[in-house]
């Protein structure tokens, strides 16, 4: 086990035992896959049930307007990841973590005893530097919920070589409470970081066989802000995720998309449950900072599209929440926050030396009521293609390829559908908002050209776009999602 020298000297210094590093909080850091902020019941959702995160959010300060700053690439996942492991911004970090002194090292060279289960999409090398222990880690994007394959960490502190297990939701929980229940048993010399990064509820949409069914399809409005089809162009509308459903989008299909997506949900909240109740019956709970989040959002029918790649609230706005010692309970925060401010915040709150290289900021004083945000303005990105600015109220999204705005006022339309830069009354705003965004363009060191020398057509033919499926569809899904498709003939 690794122990900070700094700490070191500290401890004998005062005479003290490493027990005294016990007292400092444990964490746990349940990370979701492809969440929408608003698939919680606490967010206001009469139709998923998820009682288990919503008493977290009781238990602490759930954030309301937490988002990922966006992506490289279509994968949005990865950079969040990388984004939220560095504490650093988008253009500081991509999706690339080699060298980095990530937050679980940081725990590590601080004291703490670090585990990692689950998702991880950056390179395999900083998993094994990031985490003392490791048990059913999934290297990659995603996979086959029901064939999942797993790595262990071994004794030499390498990656193992993957084999196939069960249910990806199972596996990850599983091993969490093992690791818990075997901490619990041992000397708790060392408080924990426990990072369990679930791949639920990322497609494919198949939840396991007992899910399937709670929520019966025709129960479950479509999306206030649904359409057939995304009304222009603005970047690649056939990318992986959006050809999980045919083109245009019917009613039908997502309200089935959304049916096992609230399986996906409800599964892994009834095994975070189990997670929780092995903190409680092993005295840990009290002293567990917990930490419940998502990587990104998803569309699944908004604005006519399925995936994350974009910049609409649906896909850039994720659930967070904050619980634990000394932390106040039932608060909601509107501030405007990054997933990286984690980073920061839990140092902060465990009493750690700041890190350096850190772009995010302590959430601490808005959790200890003495500031209600860290700061004013929000700046969001997707490749090349997409800039987005929010103040207050007001959010600008830019597309540069297309030199096309949309304006929104998300007080009055909080599902982004009058765009308000029809209007010539809007000028004033998009000047402002313009200004603040080439701002916080510079500010961030972002490097796509906000204007193009060529500009791109807003019009597509959606009939040229094709469905596929991927190898992790099972045949659940394939059988569900891509009955009209020849499946043998696209994957040839």
């Amino acid at each position: 086990m690794r122990i900070h020298s700094k700490w070191m000297v500290i401890l004998l210094a005062c005479g003290l035992s490493l027990v005294c590093n016990a007292q400092k909080p444990n964490i746990l850091f349940l990370f979701a896959d492809d969440q929408r902020a608003d698939a919680l019941g606490v967010s206001g959702n009469k139709y998923i049930q998820t009682p288990n995160i919503d008493a977290l959010a009781s238990r602490g300060v759930r954030f309301t307007q937490c988002y990922v700053m966006g992506g490289n690439h279509g994968a949005i996942c990865a950079p969040s990841r990388a984004m939220l492991m560095s504490g650093k911004s988008l253009f500081h970090v991509y999706d690339k973590l080699m060298g980095i002194h990530t937050m679980p090292i940081h725990f590590s060279d601080n004291g703490y005893v670090t585990f990692g289960t689950g998702k991880w999409h950056n390179e395999p090398a900083m998993f094994e530097a990031s985490f003392q222990k490791g048990k059913n880690i999934f290297l990659g994007g995603m996979s086959d919920h029901y064939k999942v394959p797993c790595r262990d960490i071994g004794p030499d502190g390498k990656l193992t070589q993957p084999v196939i297990k069960g249910y990806s939701t199972d596996l990850f929980a599983g091993a969490a409470i093992d690791f818990i229940t075997e901490y619990a048993q041992g000397k708790r010399e060392n408080p924990f970081f426990c990072y369990v990064a679930f791949t639920a509820p990322h497609d494919p949409r198949s939840p396991r066989k007992d899910y399937i069914g709670m929520y019966p399809p025709e129960s479950i409005p479509i999306p206030g802000n649904f359409k057939k089809l995304h009304p222009f162009a603005f970047d690649d509308l056939d990318v992986r995720d959006e050809n999980l459903a045919p083109w245009p989008r019917t009613p039908e299909i997502i309200q089935e998309s959304l049916a096992d997506y609230y399986a996906l949900v409800s599964h892994m909240d009834a095994k975070i449950g189990e997670i929780i109740e092995t903190l409680r019956k092993n005295g840990l709970l009290e002293n567990t900072i917990i930490v419940y989040a998502a990587d990104n959002g998803l569309a699944i029918g908004s604005h006519g599209l399925l995936g994350k790649q974009d910049l609409y609230e649906h896909s850039t706005n994720v659930p967070m929440m904050i619980s634990g010692p000394g932390i106040p309970t039932d608060k909601v925060s509107s501030a405007f926050v990054y997933l990286y401010d984690l980073f920061p915040t839990l140092n902060k709150l465990c009493d750690l030396p700041a890190a350096a290289g850190v772009d995010g900021k302590s959430l601490v004083p808005i959790l200890n009521g003495e500031s209600s945000g860290v700061r004013e303005v929000l700046y969001t990105a997707y490749k090349n293609t997409a800039r987005a600015v929010r103040q207050k109220e007001w959010k600008m999204i830019y597309y540069p390829q297309r030199n096309f705005i949309q304006l929104f006022n998300l007080d009055n339309d909080p599902l982004e559908i009058n765009n308000l830069a029809k209007s010539s009354d809007s000028k004033p705003k998009i000047d402002e908002l313009m200004a603040i965004l080439r701002l916080e363009y510079a500010a961030s060191n972002d490097t796509a050209s906000l204007n193009p020398k060529t500009i791109l057509p807003l019009e597509y033919d959606y009939t040229i776009l094709h469905q596929r499926p991927d190898q992790w569809q099972p045949e659940y899904t394939l059988s569900k999602y891509f009955k009209d498709v020849d499946i043998e003939k696209i994957k040839k």
